[in-house]
């Protein structure tokens, strides 16, 4: 028996929706890193990108527990000496609310050169509305 090998001409890629209100992030970001890489498809290959599109709706309702609401800082750089900024996870959700789960989820994806295109099939919106129901994506649940 011969180990099965996945080509890229032969992946499918499916549209998931996950709603994002009430789950908790670590929770919600495994699933979300889960399908964007394929993971759960008998077909997994790890050099091949076989994963899903993935939408997220009500981002703005993502739950955290302890006191990561004032307590988690996020840090960018502009290049520049002495360029570095920092916000609490509350001012980023106040402002953009998408990057929370957009930097949880970059942080779940293995470092290698398929993370940049995995990370272009994920779709957040802050609110219940999102821009993709023609492509008409299957609720996937988040426990």
């Amino acid at each position: 028996m011969k180990t099965y090998s996945q080509k890229p001409v032969e992946v499918t890629r499916r549209w998931v929706l996950i709603d994002a209100k009430d789950a908790p992030l670590g929770r919600l970001s495994t699933v979300i890193a889960k399908h964007l890489i394929g993971k759960y498809k008998p077909t997994y290959t790890p050099h091949i990108d076989g994963g899903d599109y993935v939408v997220v709706i009500n981002a703005k309702e993502t739950v955290v527990t302890g006191n990561k609401e004032e307590g988690k800082i996020y840090y960018r750089h502009s290049g520049f000496p002495g360029g570095i900024k920092d916000a609490s996870l509350k001012e980023v959700r106040e402002k953009f609310p998408e990057r929370i789960i957009e930097n949880a989820v970059k942080g779940m994806l293995p470092k290698n050169k398929l993370s940049a295109d995995r990370m272009q099939r994920l779709k957040v919106f802050p609110g219940a509305e999102h821009a993709h129901t023609a492509q008409t994506p299957e609720k996937v649940e988040v426990k």
